[in-house]
């Protein structure tokens, strides 16, 4: 499968079931990607490496928020919308999920210090979000949910 980012598809677990970068015009498993848009937006060349002016952006914006306890940032992955869409409960009892299962975000773990929770971090081209959870996503609580 060729894609517009330059990413091995060779290498992701779901590359049976997404459909495949360009032969879905940048839409695996259907919904939009942000790392297509870009690549094909800005004329990168499929350039989601090291010098991706998306990840780098992300990259300064996680680090910026100053969460304590969360080492720096220094990569994102491409992330399934089901792959990180975890389900909150807010203060009224409310379950909420913030993304879409059929998106392709930006995102990471990071291993909280001097705990056996992690944060996990995901964007899109609006928002930010860090979220601190337990082994496999268990009890995850919203840390910083924010317009970009």
């Amino acid at each position: 499968m060729r894609t517009y980012c330059g990413l091995d598809c060779g290498e992701c677990g779901w590359r049976n079931e997404c459909g495949g970068c360009t032969e879905t015009d940048g839409r695996p498993f259907g919904g939009a990607c942000m790392i297509a848009e870009c690549c094909r937006a800005e004329g990168c060349g499929k350039s989601f490496g090291a010098h991706c002016a998306l990840k780098k952006r992300l990259i300064d914006e996680f680090n910026a928020l100053g969460i304590q306890d969360m080492g720096e940032v220094t990569d994102l992955n491409a992330l399934r919308g089901a792959y990180v869409n975890l389900q909150y409960t807010l203060p009224g009892g409310q379950k909420i999920k913030f993304w879409d299962d059929d998106r392709i975000y930006l995102g990471n773990q990071i291993c909280k210090k001097n705990s056996d929770r992690c944060y996990g971090l995901t964007a899109d081209e609006n928002y930010l979000l860090v979220c601190e959870y337990g082994e496999n996503g268990a009890d995850a609580e919203i840390i910083i949910y924010k317009k970009r």
